[in-house]
């Protein structure tokens, strides 16, 4: 956890995406706990996004991820029968782009329906495969800036019609056993 309490969405986002990018290069150098080095790239990335001299990566990263893996549901990896799915859900307010639809078996898109991805996985007790949390974070960080909501806190949010669970956002990731690329 950061030093301080996080009050805004702004930092909330932030932390998580600074988290993600810490298990991220954990997992791709295939280790089995975090070093010094991991929670350096964390601090760094936090602070940079927080100073603005550092931003998130586009959705074009994420794209280009999803053409190379091939026909698999992102959730669970299965390449059975598959439909496409909104991350953010379209009945949620989700937008209906490219960028918000990913493979999904037809069991895990059943089972999450018109959910938030964050909430959905939490009533399946799973953590999100981090590529798919990578995107959600950034089409997250996406709407609230567009609709400059970075600024205030989870308890403001509430108060809005959002297609997403601000109480739902991670800020506390699970140990790297529990995680999934």
């Amino acid at each position: 956890m950061p030093e301080k309490p996080l009050p805004t969405f702004q930092e909330k986002i932030f932390w998580s995406y600074a988290n993600l990018a810490m298990a991220h290069s954990a997992l791709t150098a295939g280790q089995t706990g975090y070093t010094r080095v991991n929670y350096m790239i964390r601090s760094k990335l936090y602070k940079g996004l927080m100073a603005k001299t550092m931003d998130v990566r586009s959705l074009f990263d994420d794209e280009k991820i999803k053409l190379q893996s091939g026909p698999q549901c992102s959730y669970c990896g299965s390449e059975g029968t598959l439909a496409l799915d909104h991350v953010m859900p379209k009945i949620l307010g989700g937008i209906d782009t490219g960028d918000n639809l990913i493979h999904a078996c037809r069991s895990c898109n059943s089972s999450k329906g018109g959910k938030d991805l964050m909430a959905w996985m939490t009533s399946q007790n799973n953590f999100p495969p981090l590529m798919i949390l990578r995107r959600y974070l950034k089409l997250l960080l996406a709407y609230a800036r567009k609709e400059n909501l970075l600024q205030l806190s989870t308890e403001d949010l509430l108060m809005l019609n959002l297609p997403f669970d601000p109480t739902q956002l991670p800020i506390k990731f699970p140990p790297l056993s529990e995680l999934r690329l």
